[in-house]
C-alpha cells in the first residue's frame, strides 16, 4: 500500500484520452460498483481509494495494488462530475477473436457507433443474451473509454470487442447470413431469423455504411406504430428489440 503522488495523479488523468490509453495499455474503472464488477477480470495496476473506502472495504487481495488518496486527489483524477471513493487502473487485455464461436452462433457488428452510452448499452445486451464477441469498425467509440466502461455495468468483463474492417470479418465467414437493421427492410416480427450469423447495427446518424449494407443478406425493419412522429430509434433501443426478437424465435 502506498500514498498517492503527482505522477500517479497525472497518469490517471491522462488516461481520459484514447491516445494515452493506447500508448500505456491502461484504462480506468471508476466507482464502487464498476470496480466490484470488473475486479478479477483484468490485471490491476493501481486500486486508488480514499482512506474511508480502504477502512470499510479493502481486503488482503487489494493490498498490493492499493493507493491511498485524499478526496481532492480523487477529484483531480476523475473523468466524471462527482469523484468516486475508489477507482481501478487496469491493464488492457490482449484478446483474439474466436472464429469457431462466430460460426456457431450470433455475433454483433457495429458500423461506427459513436456514443459511449450506446456502446455500453449494446455490450450489456450482448452479455444478457449470451453474445460474447462484437466486431466494430475502427471509427466506433473506444471500448475502454471511461463512459463506455461505466455504461457496460460489468459486461466489459465478459464481452470482447474487436476493432477492424468489418468486410474482412464477413469475407472470413462467407456462408453466414448477415442481418442488418434498415428503414426500408422486412418487418422483423414476420421475418425468418436464424440462430447463426451477424447482426449489424449502424451509426447513430448515418446508419449502416454502404460497404457493409451491400453485404446484408437480410434487411430488417423495426416497424413503427401508425402515426408515430419519431424518425428513428436510438441504436441501443434498436439493439434491444432486435436481439430480443432473435432470441424469442428460439422459444416458439
Amino acid at each position: 500500500m502506498i500514498e498517492i503522488h503527482n505522477g500517479i495523479i497525472r497518469e490517471v488523468r491522462e488516461l481520459g484520452h484514447k491516445r494515452e490509453r493506447d500508448q500505456r495499455n491502461l484504462f480506468v474503472a471508476e466507482g464502487m460498483k464498476c470496480v466490484r464488477d470488473t475486479w478479477g477480470s483484468f490485471r490491476c495496476r493501481y486500486l486508488i481509494a480514499t482512506r474511508v473506502w480502504q477502512e470499510r472495504y479493502a481486503t488482503a487481495e487489494h493490498h498490493n495494488a492499493l493507493v491511498i488518496a485524499r478526496r481532492q486527489d480523487m477529484e483531480r483524477m476523475t473523468q466524471f462530475t462527482t469523484a468516486p471513493e475508489v477507482m481501478a487502473v487496469y491493464e488492457k487485455p490482449v484478446w483474439q477473436p474466436d472464429h469457431e464461436l462466430v460460426e456457431r452462433g450470433l455475433t454483433l457488428m457495429l458500423d461506427d457507433v459513436q456514443d459511449p452510452g450506446n456502446l455500453g448499452t449494446i455490450m450489456r445486451l450482448a452479455d444478457w443474451f449470451g453474445i460474447r464477441q462484437i466486431f466494430a469498425a475502427e471509427a466506433t467509440v473506444d471500448v475502454f473509454n471511461h463512459k463506455v466502461v461505466q455504461a457496460t455495468m460489468g459486461a466489459i468483463s465478459r464481452v470482447r470487442v474487436f476493432y477492424g474492417p468489418l468486410a474482412d470479418v464477413l469475407d472470413r465467414h462467407p456462408d453466414l447470413p448477415v442481418y442488418g437493421t434498415f428503414l426500408d427492410g422486412e418487418n422483423i416480427y414476420t421475418a425468418s431469423l436464424g440462430s447463426r450469423g451477424f447482426i449489424v447495427l449502424g451509426n447513430e446518424g448515418k446508419g449502416i455504411g454502404e460497404q457493409v449494407a451491400r453485404r446484408a443478406t437480410s434487411r430488417l425493419l423495426i416497424p413503427a406504430a401508425a402515426g408515430c412522429g419519431s424518425e428513428s430509434l436510438n441504436v441501443g433501443m434498436a439493439a434491444a428489440i432486435t436481439l430480443s426478437e432473435f432470441f424469442r424465435t428460439r422459444f416458439m
